[in-house]
């Protein structure tokens, strides 16, 4: 398990690959979040990420409907962004931004060309009741491991 004490989501993996490139690979999502974590009521035709503070970042829908679920809070290239999650412990969207978890995606290269990134998923007890659930499910190997690992393969691959 990777929840520190205070219910600090924390993963880490090494990529074979430089730190421009897994940086981009994160920042297009669409290869990275998996299609069937879906809050559409139908399949998921891109996942987007409006590479700007305050941006969105939504799924689209085949009917072309939208389910926005993080805001970008900062998003600094190569190294670092930082995303709310609006996602509760029921699985649906809170529009309430003092409800919101944040994400904190690091990425530091490293001497050999690969790249370690750092992924910190913070304030989970915003949500409210279910959050310790929540906090185990985004750990568990469906979770943010899941994520990291297609980054890995989108940008490189996992050393």
């Amino acid at each position: 398990m990777s929840i520190t004490e205070d219910g600090t989501v924390r993963h880490e993996v090494v990529v074979d690959a430089p730190q421009e490139r897994v940086f981009a690979a994160f920042s297009r999502l669409d290869a990275v979040k998996p299609r069937e974590h879906n809050l559409l009521d139908v399949p998921i035709e891109e996942t987007v990420l409006e590479p700007w503070p305050g941006g969105d970042v939504y799924d689209r829908g085949s009917d072309g409907s939208t389910c926005r679920w993080a805001r970008v809070l900062a998003h600094e290239p190569p190294r670092r962004l930082v995303l709310a999650w609006l996602i509760g412990p029921d699985w649906r969207v809170a529009d309430d931004p003092s409800r919101a978890s944040e994400i904190e995606v690091t990425f530091t290269p490293l001497d050999d060309g690969r790249t370690t990134v750092l992924l910190v998923h913070r304030h989970l007890e915003r949500h409210g009741a279910g959050s310790e659930e929540l906090a185990r499910r985004l750990d568990a190997g469906g979770g943010w491991p899941l994520w990291l690992d297609r980054l890995a393969t989108a940008s490189g691959s996992a050393a």
